[in-house]
């Protein structure tokens, strides 16, 4: 095998492994939640168990959208001749990037808690505060800052010219973290839908993740972001009509 056909090998392999990942966090994601209701609040949890499910849910639906820095940044590392020791640099990245989006996950697991406590104390004003979030999300789509991140996150090459001076043990574990606080400015809009849609809903989910996917791998991810932006804003007025749209913010009289 010729050594340009070895180094395609090893990294489609990675990107299996990397998909694999993602492919076994929703399974656990869904088995957890199934036969849960979407509703305001933290389904219960403490902080800790927030946000180990909170980063299980962000493997399951960012780590497709990893793909393609993680193929750039295994064309950075080929040098590195150590199949273990490249497996490892990788994996520090992926940890990286996803303690990034564990930190996000503690002001995710304040604002569950306020729209939980807004629900319950104030459930006429709720309501406009969940329209609030979605025009705020669907906004900031169309702003030169979400076109900002989302650029940096489509440039794989780019970034890695960036990184290229990261030194040091936890250079890899660096790299992923800035990474990831890149694609948080590109991707927090989405997120706060989640809030208002209950986060752990799993019709919305995927929905989210093929919106993030598509927005960083398609040539017309960033036309995509526009039409996301608007559809936001459209759906926050139906959901002003029909608070049950919005459970994250809704509850309801089982509850």
């Amino acid at each position: 095998m010729s050594g340009q056909a070895y180094v395609t090998v090893r990294n489609h392999a990675a990107l299996l492994v990397l998909l694999g990942c993602a492919a076994v966090a929703w399974y656990f994601t869904v088995l957890g939640f199934r036969e849960m209701a979407p509703g305001p609040g933290t389904m219960g949890l403490g902080l800790a168990g927030f946000l180990a499910v909170w980063t299980l849910m962000m493997a399951a639906m960012m780590l497709p959208a990893l793909s393609p820095l993680t193929t750039a940044y295994l064309r950075f590392i080929r040098s590195t001749r150590s199949a273990p020791v490249r497996a490892a640099r990788t994996a520090a990245l992926v940890v990286g990037y996803l303690a990034a989006w564990a930190v996000f996950g503690a002001v995710a697991f304040a604002a569950a808690l306020l729209t939980a406590q807004l629900a319950a104390s104030a459930p006429d004003v709720a309501p406009w505060v969940g329209t609030g979030m979605l025009v705020a999300a669907g906004l900031y789509q169309l702003t030169p800052l979400k076109d900002f991140c989302l650029r940096h996150c489509r440039s794989p090459v780019a970034f890695l010219l960036h990184v290229a001076g990261y030194k040091g043990r936890l250079r890899d574990l660096r790299v992923g973290v800035y990474h990831g606080l890149y694609c948080i400015g590109c991707c927090w809009g989405l997120m706060v839908v989640l809030i208002a849609v209950g986060v752990m809903n799993l019709a919305w989910m995927p929905v989210v993740a093929v919106t993030v996917l598509l927005e960083k791998s398609w040539s017309h991810g960033r036309a995509l972001s526009r039409i996301v932006g608007v559809a936001l804003i459209v759906f926050a007025f139906f959901a002003l009509g029909n608070p049950a749209l919005l459970p994250g913010l809704y509850m309801s009289s089982g509850m």
